[in-house]
C-alpha cells in the first residue's frame, strides 16, 4: 500500500476559515475534506486522466474549488506524488535477492603438442549465487521504505504549501474585488458630489471652484477604478495560475472578508507545532538514519559467493562436479568509513531536529504578533474608526447641502471615509493571510474545536 493512501492522517482543520472566505460554506475546510492527486500505479496513459480532474467553474469560484482544482492540478504537488511512486519502486527494489550467474569455461585447448585440439578438453558449466551476510538485504530494504515515508512527509508539507498558497492568493483576489467595488462607491460619490456642486454653482449658491474641485476629484477616482481593474485581473490571473490555468475561466472569487474572531494564547499554538510535518517527519527521519547505521554495520560483514556445476572431461569421456566458495577478506575495507559516515548523519540529524522545532516556533511568534496586531487593528477600525469616519462623512455632505460646510470640507470627509475603508479592506487581508501562516506552522486550524482536536 502507498504512503499516499495509508500515512496521511489529515488532520489539519484549516488554512483558513471557510467560514470566513467562502460564503457558501459554513464549516472549515481542510485538506481532509478535500481530495488530493494521487499517482497511479503506472505513468501511462497520463493525458488520459486529464479529463477526470475537476475543471474550472465559470462565473464564481469559492475557495473549495480553488483548493480542489490546486490539489489536483498543481504541477508541483503532482510532482511529489510521482517521487512517492519512484521511492515506492526503490524499496521494492532493494529488497530483491541479487540474481545468480552461470558461467562457461573450456580448458585445456588450443595449446601445444598433445593439447593443441579439443581431444583433451575440460568443459565446464557452473552457477553462482551470492549470499549477503548480516541481514544486509532486509536493512538494505528498512531504509528505502523509510525513504518512501519520508517522501511521503515531503508530500504532505507540500500539500500544506499548497493550501496556503491557495489560500493566501485567494485572499489576495478576494482584497482585489473589494477594493474595485468600494473604488467604483468612490466614484459614485465623486459624481454624486460633482452634480451637487454644479446645482450649487449654477443657483449661485458656491463658488465656480467647487465645480472644478468636485470635476478633479471625479477624474481622480476614475484612474484609480482603472488601476482597481488592473489590480483584480492581475490577482485572478495569479490564483489561476496555482492549477496551471494562464487564462482565468472564473469570472469571481465568492467569498467574505469582513469577519474576525478571538484568537488563542501564542502558549496554546506553541504545544501544536508538533503537527507539522516539518517537525513530525523526524521521527522517521532518524530512524532512516538509525537504519543506515544498522546497515553499514553489516556492511562489515564479508558476503559470500557459493559455487557449483558440472564439468566434462574429453579425454575420459567422464563427468564430474565441482563445487566451491569464495569471501573478501576483509583486511584493508572493513566498510569503516561509510560507518562512520552514518553515526555522523544520525548525529547531524538530532540537531537538525532541534534546529527545525526552533526555527519553526522562531516563525509562529513572528507570525503570531502579526496575526496579533492585525486582530487588533481590524477590530479598531470596524468597532472605532469606520463610523467615525461614516458619521463624519454624512454630517458634511448634509451640511453643505443646508450650506452649512464647504466644499472642501465634504471632500476631506469623503477622502477620509475612503481611505478608512480602504484600510480596513488591506487590515482584513492581512489578518486572513496571518491566520494562514500561523495554521500553516501548525498544521491545523486555530480555533478552539480544531485545537482540541475535533475535525
Amino acid at each position: 500500500m502507498s504512503f499516499i493512501k495509508s500515512h496521511f492522517p489529515y488532520g489539519m482543520a484549516l488554512l483558513i476559515g471557510a467560514v470566513v472566505l467562502s460564503a457558501q460554506s459554513s464549516s472549515a475546510v481542510g485538506p481532509g475534506d478535500i481530495q488530493s492527486y494521487q499517482a497511479p500505479a503506472e505513468p501511462s496513459g497520463e493525458k488520459d486522466n486529464d479529463r477526470l480532474l475537476p475543471q474550472e467553474p465559470k462565473g464564481a469560484i469559492n475557495l473549495r474549488q480553488a483548493l480542489s482544482l490546486a490539489l489536483m492540478r498543481n504541477h508541483s504537488l503532482r510532482a511529489f506524488a510521482w517521487e512517492i511512486r519512484a521511492r515506492e519502486a526503490n524499496a521494492l527494489q532493494a529488497g530483491l535477492l541479487p540474481n545468480p550467474e552461470a558461467s562457461a569455461m573450456i580448458e585445456n585447448v588450443q595449446g601445444t603438442d598433445s593439447y593443441n585440439d579439443y581431444n583433451r578438453a575440460e568443459t565446464t558449466l557452473s552457477l553462482s549465487q551470492l549470499i549477503e551476510l548480516g541481514g544486509k538485504r532486509s536493512k538494505r530494504a528498512k531504509v528505502a521504505k523509510f525513504e518512501t515515508v519520508l517522501a511521503g512527509w515531503d508530500y504532505k508539507t507540500a500539500r500544506i504549501d499548497t493550501f496556503t498558497e491557495v489560500t493566501k492568493s485567494f485572499i489576495d483576489a478576494l482584497t482585489a474585488q473589494e477594493q474595485l467595488a468600494l473604488t467604483k462607491k468612490l466614484v459614485q460619490l465623486a459624481q454624486k458630489a460633482l452634480n451637487t456642486a454644479t446645482v450649487r454653482v449654477t443657483a449661485g449658491k458656491a463658488p465656480p471652484i467647487d465645480q472644478t474641485k468636485a470635476k478633479v476629484e471625479f477624474s481622480i477616482s476614475q484612474i484609480r477604478l482603472r488601476k482597481a481593474r488592473a489590480k483584480v485581473t492581475a490577482a485572478y490571473k495569479r490564483l489561476a495560475e496555482l492549477w496551471g490555468n494562464a487564462r482565468p475561466v472564473f469570472e469571481k472569487v465568492d467569498g467574505r472578508l469582513d469577519m474576525v474572531e478571538t484568537i488563542p494564547q501564542v502558549e496554546r499554538l506553541v504545544e501544536l507545532i508538533g503537527r507539522n510535518p516539518e517537525i513530525a517527519r523526524w521521527d522517521e527521519q532518524l530512524d532512516k538514519y538509525r537504519a543506515a547505521v544498522e546497515l553499514e554495520r553489516a556492511g562489515r560483514i564479508p558476503d559470500l559467493t557459493l559455487e557449483g556445476g558440472v564439468r566434462q572431461l574429453r579425454e575420459t569421456q567422464d563427468t564430474a562436479l565441482v563445487m566451491g566458495f569464495s569471501i573478501p577478506i576483509q583486511i584493508f575495507n572493513r566498510n569503516q568509513g561509510a560507518l562512520r559516515e552514518a553515526r555522523f548523519n544520525l548525529t547531524r540529524a538530532r540537531e537538525q531536529r532541534q534546529a527545525t522545532i526552533s526555527r519553526i516556533r522562531s516563525t509562529l511568534a513572528q507570525s503570531y504578533q502579526e496575526l496579533s496586531s492585525g486582530n487588533s487593528a481590524a477590530m479598531a477600525l470596524r468597532d472605532d474608526v469606520l463610523p467615525g469616519a461614516q458619521l463624519a462623512f454624512d454630517t458634511a455632505n448634509v451640511g453643505y447641502r443646508e450650506g452649512k460646510f464647504s466644499f472642501l470640507e465634504v471632500l476631506d470627509a469623503q477622502r477620509v471615509l475612503f481611505e478608512v475603508k480602504s484600510e480596513f479592506i488591506d487590515t482584513l487581508s492581512a489578518y486572513h493571510k496571518a491566520v494562514a501562516d500561523v495554521e500553516r506552522l501548525i498544521a491545523g486550524g486555530i480555533n478552539l474545536s480544531s485545537m482540541n482536536g475535533e475535525k
